[in-house]
């Protein structure tokens, strides 16, 4: 049989093991057998699979069967321990009786996350009082200007005495963010196993060495990025990548391909020299320096660089090269062969220093094709550079060496093109639709009669249309902001005037602030953009959500800003429309997860129905729900639920 056709077997046998005896969804049967045809034939594929469709084993099982070593990558760290926790456990058990040998998976996460042995071994006995002897970042410094928390340290050096993973994942603890860069390192930092004291007892080496070892490696798009940059250093060998949440692809490979300098940068330069160099004036003039290229920087926050760095910028900057190269300098004269651990720490500060550099070089000698500029807050501003185009990198690194499986909820229709997926490469495009009945269980509302966003007044019309909305949703809500100024606004204004509880980002983490809102039915929940994608709230805890704007990238952001001079005239429809689009569909898309929920979504934005130009394009982009424009019939449909609710 070919590879579909054993996928499609073991697919309908996998659901029937199901909860509940599963079902047939016609959408994901027709996903698995693409997939198995992509990876046999060799072709490139491009699925969009909505709502409800089971895309995981859809792109799962053929992947396992194909007897293939598999990459998928996830957008967010809920759909990450989704797959290594349920859906691939659930896979081996179903599935092992069909393949030769056991199935093995693996999660691997970048080296940051894991504790690390050799930086642990320098810290030497932590006592409640500090560290013994010059640990980079613990002794320089209180604990009220930043510094590691022995009691932290303490409770770190008890959990990796017992950890088989290493990973910070594990901790029953949230440590500070300087007690976890004490002991830890990054890509910037770290030697190599073979050059580090502790290489062989490395957790982030054991974690390679099982993902070497596995069928089906979960990572996250970012540890993909960074490896095709790095030209395949970081992720064991493999045949097949599947980028699930693909419509954030080109995003995460810009970060990934880029660097940034920030004054912390030079700092931890600093204390990573300090434990093996006598040079208090080097060292000094280090963190000086950066902290004048924060100085400099920090009043052109939101501005983009156009003509590269000039001005104090350049001055700062230049001088920090200097500095940063003195430093080097002096670590050289360091023995390789020093007492104790002098040889390790010398290794990862010649690393740092060298990654140091470099980004400054880049930064110096800006290319055409890459976009500066600056972010962050005034006293911790960021200096970034990215592609403006990350075509060459995924042309180069991904299309032409591995067979790619790209899916999501919502593709945008040029998503292809902007990553460099043209007709060089053969690849198929495939829409397998939602199983839900949209016509029936959802309701599409837009409110006409609001003035546009940057009327005089729009902001009160907004809370007095949330307030009756919610109202008559009986709570159950929740609500979408483009901004958070915009959320808090509409916090303030309606929670003293909801009967119920309104519940913010910001409030209580999010995955509690999640929990908390599916407790209480009658609740609401006010967020922002971290909340459009990801969330998954079934059941009648939720019939109304509310997006206040259509998402609209920022004109001014400067990475988008490149990218529409690049576009040219047709920038608007190649590079705005379809990322709001995208957005506008994703925040929809929380509404209904499963076939029993029904429910609104109101877009508060009167431009989805009144703009002639691009109306089009964004409803065609929603889930197919029935469309009105009058509040009172969303209000009716609303009481109805909530009466059915109660």
């Amino acid at each position: 049989m070919t590879l579909a056709q054993d996928a499609l077997k073991a697919l309908d046998a996998v659901t029937a093991r199901l909860p509940g005896g599963g079902e047939t969804r016609d959408g994901q049967r027709a996903m698995a057998a693409a997939v198995a045809d992509a990876i046999e034939s060799g072709r490139h594929l491009l699925v969009q699979a909505g709502t409800g469709t089971g895309k995981s084993l859809a792109y799962l099982v053929p992947a396992v069967l194909s007897g293939k070593r598999v990459v998928i990558a996830t957008a967010t760290k809920a759909l990450q321990d989704q797959l290594a926790t349920k859906d691939l456990p659930f896979l081996a058990e179903s599935l092992d009786a069909q393949r030769r040998e056991p199935m093995r998976w693996a999660v691997l996460k970048g080296r940051s996350n894991y504790v690390c042995r050799q930086r642990l071994a320098e810290i030497g006995r932590v006592t409640a009082k500090g560290a013994q002897l010059g640990l980079d970042g613990v002794d320089r410094g209180d604990n009220a200007n930043g510094a590691a928390k022995p009691e932290e340290l303490l409770r770190i050096q008890a959990w990796a005495a017992t950890t088989d993973t290493g990973d910070r994942a594990e901790l029953d603890f949230e440590p500070a963010a300087r007690t976890w860069s004490a002991v830890s390192v990054g890509v910037r930092e770290c030697p190599g196993a073979t050059r580090c004291p502790n290489g062989d007892a490395c957790f982030t080496e054991k974690a390679r060495r099982h993902a070497a070892e596995s069928d089906v490696v979960v990572v996250n798009q970012h540890l993909l990025a960074l490896d095709l940059v790095l030209d395949g250093i970081i992720l064991p060998e493999h045949e097949v990548v599947i980028i699930d949440e693909a419509h954030q692809t080109e995003d995460t490979v810009a970060s990934a391909a880029g660097c940034e300098l920030t004054g912390g940068r030079f700092d931890a330069l600093a204390r990573v020299c300090g434990a093996i160099l006598d040079d208090a004036t080097a060292l000094g003039d280090v963190e000086e320096a950066g902290n004048r290229v924060a100085d400099a920087a920090a009043p052109l926050i939101g501005t983009r660089l156009s003509n590269g760095v000039t001005g104090e910028v350049a001055e700062a900057v230049n001088m920090a090269r200097e500095r940063a190269e003195r430093l080097m300098h002096a670590l050289r004269n360091v023995p390789d062969d020093g007492p104790g651990d002098v040889g390790a720490r010398k290794l990862r500060a010649v690393q740092a220093a060298t990654a140091l550099i470099s980004d400054i070089d880049t930064l110096l000698h800006l290319k055409d094709s890459d976009v500066a500029w600056v972010e962050g807050r005034p006293d911790q501003p960021t200096i970034r550079i990215a592609p403006i185009d990350v075509a060459p990198t995924l042309s180069a690194a991904l299309w032409s060496k591995k067979l790619a499986i790209l899916t999501s909820a919502t593709l945008p229709p040029n998503l292809a093109g902007r990553l460099g997926l043209d007709a060089t490469f053969t690849f198929e495009h495939l829409d397998v639709g939602s199983p839900f009945d949209y016509q029936q269980q959802a309701l599409l509302y837009c409110a006409v009669d609001l003035p546009e966003p940057r009327a005089a007044g729009y902001r009160e019309a907004l809370h007095v249309e949330l307030e009756q909305l919610i109202v008559a949703a009986g709570g159950r809500t929740l609500a979408l902001f483009t901004s958070w100024r915009a959320m808090n606004e509409a916090v303030a204004h309606l929670r003293p005037r909801l009967p119920w509880p309104v519940l913010a980002q910001g409030d209580l983490p999010k995955t509690a602030l999640v929990d908390a809102f599916s407790a209480d039915p009658h609740t609401s929940l006010f967020a922002t953009m971290s909340f459009w994608q990801g969330v998954d709230i079934p059941g009648e805890t939720l019939s109304l959500v509310t997006i206040d704007r259509l998402p609209f990238p920022r004109p001014d952001d400067p990475l988008l800003e490149a990218r529409r001079e690049l576009a040219g005239p047709n920038a608007f429809r190649l590079i705005d429309l379809p990322r709001a689009a995208t957005l506008l569909a994703q925040g929809a898309g929380r509404l209904i997860r499963t076939a029993h929920d029904r429910g609104v979504v109101a877009v508060l934005d009167a431009r989805l129905a009144t703009n002639k130009s691009y109306r089009w394009d964004i409803i065609n982009a929603l889930p197919p729900m029935r469309r009105t424009r009058d509040r009172g019939e969303a209000e009716t449909f609303l009481r109805e639920l909530r009466d059915e609710a109660v």
